[in-house]
This record gives structure tokens, C-alpha cells and sequence, in this order.
């Protein structure tokens, strides 16, 4: 989240200073707006930190360049000069943006972070043995953000939520309290194992789904070529003789000519449905369906289900007793496991029937209806004898060897899905291919 530096006056002609951080040019004015309002100062001038590229030289050296972030391009004259540098150029870079790096990067970040904290590595050590070694540089920079900002005395939450777009909202937010908490290793390894197995499970999902929907892609191209262009050129050779076609020879010829007459119109049709069930599905309302559905879909469904229910119940047991609001923790595995219907069920439903109406935990659950009988069950057990947090642990350790060892039943299941598709399609063409081979003319003597 870029920072900005504000001016103003007050009423009585005093200066006003002050730093804030936003997502925007735009929504910093609203916010130091609402900060003047309250204060009775009027905005004057707002400055971006920007980076700046510079090259510089000491006495006869050789030209040294680099990059350094500041509000306008004096402060980082006047700083090189300061360590005695001769200023040859500064200029602010013309791309100044970050761009997310690969989920394996961070992965690896929190992960290395976890494994330090537990050798009793203080945390400062921590950030600055990975600022050296990272080699993403929109990672390495935001370490270094982190790592500045925990040195100047900010909050640590606020520290890591400045670059949530960087390392994402959950992962931003669990590291910033693992920063105030009094189990930071804990939280910390968590935080990784959760990461490892959102990473695991997608990389089995889209080999599970992405090959074979990318073999009936390749099969339905091929199928309409042969249809389209292949077959006319010869079904069309015996109806200008005036030969009488077989059923499936003719059926075939004229849904080739369909297809050549209303190509253009055929292909702009299902372009804009991919385009308009994308663009929906990129919605609040339309995330909120796709997900609401998908966890109750054949075959993968119940996959999905019990891995959002094992990645709540992780974050649940990490930040159930240690990040000081159970409600809070509560929240916070909502929004981490992935399916927006249940986070909202578990918002709307159970947070407000603990909250106003003082029911317990396994109860509100249930309301919700997002949670499976065995969840339930186990929550319920772990009540009566006080150890939630372990059931918690027991639920998730227990849905990762179940939806691991599934996942490859299915996977298995769709590919024999698939070879029958094509085995059908194939074997279609062929008695069409067949029975246009025993046309034959009549010949009149």
C-alpha cells in the first residue's frame, strides 16, 4: 500500500504534516479529508513515495546506479550527497509498480520464517537474513517495508497489512498478529502449513480438471473441423451425382452446412457466454454462487467442501486462544477457507447467534449449515471436554488424508470419464465415415 505525505493549515495559519498510507492517490485525499475535518486543517499539498533511479560517482570510481523510494526527487540528491556521493542523475522510474509474486515465493517465505523461529531466532534476525536472500524483488521489497516499519516502533498488524497486496490479505493479516501474539512460531507454522496445502490442493485440482478439459477443448475443435470442412468435401461429391444419402451421412451434411452458414454468429454467441459467465463470476453476487454450487457438485464437490472445512479448522486452532477474541479467530478462519457461501453463512449466521443470542460454538455452527456431521460431531466432543482447539487440529489433520487420497480416486475417475468420451465421439464418426464409404451410384446401362 503506497504512502503519502500531506500538508496542510490549520485555521490560526499553523502547518500541518503527517504521513498516510492508501490505495490510492484519491483515497488518501478522502481519508486525510476526513482526518481535516476532525483536526479543522485544510489539505494544501500531497506528495506520492515514488522510486527513484539515480547514478552517482565517488571522486575518479566507476558510476554506480540504483534505486531509492522518496517523496520528490531532492530528498534523494540531498541524502546521496550527505554519504558523499557527486549526484550525476536522479529521475523518478517510469513502471513503478509491484508485481504479485508466484504463491511459491511466499510459501517458501513463511515457511523459512516458521522453521527460523523455531531454532529461537529473534524475529528481527528473522527479516533480515530473508531481505538478503529473497530474489523476488516485489517480495524482497516488501520484507524490507515490514522490516523498517517494525524497526521505526509501528504496529505490527499495520506493518504487515500495508502489503497485504503483496502477500495477500489472509497471510498479511495471521503474520501481523503472530507479531503481537505470544506464540508466534505457532502461528507462524500455521500460517505455512495452510499456504502448503491451498498450494497442494490447487495444483491437484487443476490436474484433476485442467487436462481434461483442455482434451475435450482439442476434441470438440477436431470434431467440428471434420464436420465443418473434412466431411462436406465428400458427402458433397455423391449428392451431385444424385445419389440418395444414408440418415446419418445426411443429418451430418446438414449440420455441416449449419455450421458454415452461422459460423460467425455461432462463435460470437459462445464468446460472449464465456465472457459474461467470467465477468458474473468475478462478482460479489456471482463468487457468492459459484461457490454456494460448487461445494455441491458430483464427484469434486465434497473434495472442495472438506478442504474449506480443514483449512478453517487450521486457522481456528492456531489463533483460537492466542490471538486474544475467540470471535475474532473465528472470522479470521472464515475468510481463509476459500468458499465465500460458507465464510458468509459463518458471518451472518453463527457470529450473531453467539454474539446476541449467547449461544455455544457447535451450535451456531450448525445453524449455519456449512458444516459437515462429522465436523460437527468432533466440535461437539472437543466441547464437553474442553479441548476445541485440539478437535480443531483433529478434523483438519483428518480431512487432509481423506481429500489427498480421494483426489486421486478422482482424478483417475475423470481421466476413464474422458477416454469413454472419446472413445464414443470416435467411434460416432466412424460409423458415419463408414456408412458414407457404402454409397456407392447406381449406374444406368
Amino acid at each position: 500500500m503506497p504512502d503519502f505525505r500531506f500538508e496542510g493549515l490549520t485555521t490560526t495559519g499553523q502547518v500541518v504534516q503527517g504521513f498516510i498510507s492508501a490505495e490510492s492517490q484519491s483515497g488518501a485525499k478522502k481519508k486525510i479529508s476526513q482526518l481535516g475535518e476532525r483536526r479543522r486543517f485544510k489539505l494544501t499539498r500531497i506528495q506520492k513515495r515514488k522510486t527513484f533511479l539515480y547514478k552517482v560517482r565517488r571522486g575518479k570510481e566507476k558510476p554506480i546506479t540504483g534505486e531509492q523510494k522518496a517523496f520528490n526527487k531532492d530528498e534523494v540528491r540531498q541524502a546521496l550527497e550527505k554519504l558523499g556521493y557527486e549526484v550525476v542523475s536522479v529521475y523518478p522510474k517510469l513502471l513503478d509498480f509491484q508485481l504479485k509474486p508466484p504463491a511459491t515465493d511466499i510459501v517458501t517465505f513463511v515457511r523459512v520464517s516458521a522453521d527460523l523461529l523455531q531454532q529461537e531466532l529473534s524475529y528481527n534476525e528473522v527479516l533480515q537474513l530473508l531481505v538478503n536472500d529473497i530474489e523476488n524483488p516485489s517480495l524482497r521489497e516488501s520484507v524490507r517495508a515490514i522490516n523498517n516499519d517494525l524497526r521505526s516502533g509501528k504496529d505490527s498488524e499495520e506493518a504487515f497489512m500495508k502489503q497485504e497486496k503483496i502477500l495477500g490479505k489472509f497471510t498479511a493479516r495471521m503474520l501481523g498478529l503472530a507479531s503481537k501474539s505470544g506464540n508466534m512460531a505457532e502461528i507462524y507454522e500455521s500460517t505455512a502449513k495452510f499456504l502448503e496445502r491451498n498450494a497442494e490442493f490447487k495444483k491437484n485440482l487443476r490436474s484433476a480438471l485442467i487436462m481434461p478439459i483442455f482434451t475435450l477443448i482439442v476434441l470438440f475443435i477436431a470434431v467440428a473441423f471434420y464436420v465443418g470442412y473434412i466431411f462436406p468435401e465428400t458427402a458433397e461429391l455423391f449428392k451431385n451425382i444424385g445419389v440418395e444419402l444414408p440418415p446419418m451421412t445426411k443429418a451430418t451434411l446438414d449440420l455441416s452446412y449449419f455450421l458454415q452458414e452461422y459460423f460467425l454468429l455461432l462463435t460470437l454467441f459462445h464468446v460472449g457466454i464465456f465472457v459474461g459467465i467470467f465477468l458474473f463470476l468475478r462478482s460479489p453476487k456471482g463468487q457468492m454462487f459459484k461457490d454456494r454450487y460448487l461445494i455441491k457438485m458430483p464427484i469434486m464437490g465434497s473434495l472442495i467442501h472438506k478442504t474449506n472445512i480443514e483449512i478453517f479448522c487450521r486457522v481456528f486452532y492456531s489463533l483460537y486462544s492466542g490471538s486474544g477474541e475467540n470471535i475474532d479467530a473465528i472470522k479470521l478462519a472464515a475468510e481463509a477457507c476459500g468458499n465465500k457461501y460458507m465464510e458468509a453463512r459463518i458471518k451472518d449466521i453463527s457470529i450473531p447467534m453467539m454474539l446476541s443470542k449467547g449461544r455455544g460454538l457447535v451450535e451456531s455452527m450448525e445453524e449455519s449449515g456449512v458444516f459437515t456431521k462429522t465436523a460437527l460431531a468432533r466440535f461437539n466432543s472437543g466441547a464437553e471436554t474442553g479441548t476445541i482447539k485440539n478437535s480443531a487440529m483433529q478434523i483438519a489433520n483428518y480431512y487432509e488424508k481423506e481429500t489427498v487420497y480421494k483426489l486421486k480416486n478422482v482424478v483417475d475417475f475423470i481421466q476413464i470419464i474422458i477416454a469413454m468420451v472419446i472413445m464414443i465421439v470416435m467411434t460416432a464418426l466412424t460409423l458415419i465415415s463408414a456408412e458414407t464409404a457404402t454409397v456407392s451410384p447406381t449406374i444406368n446401362n
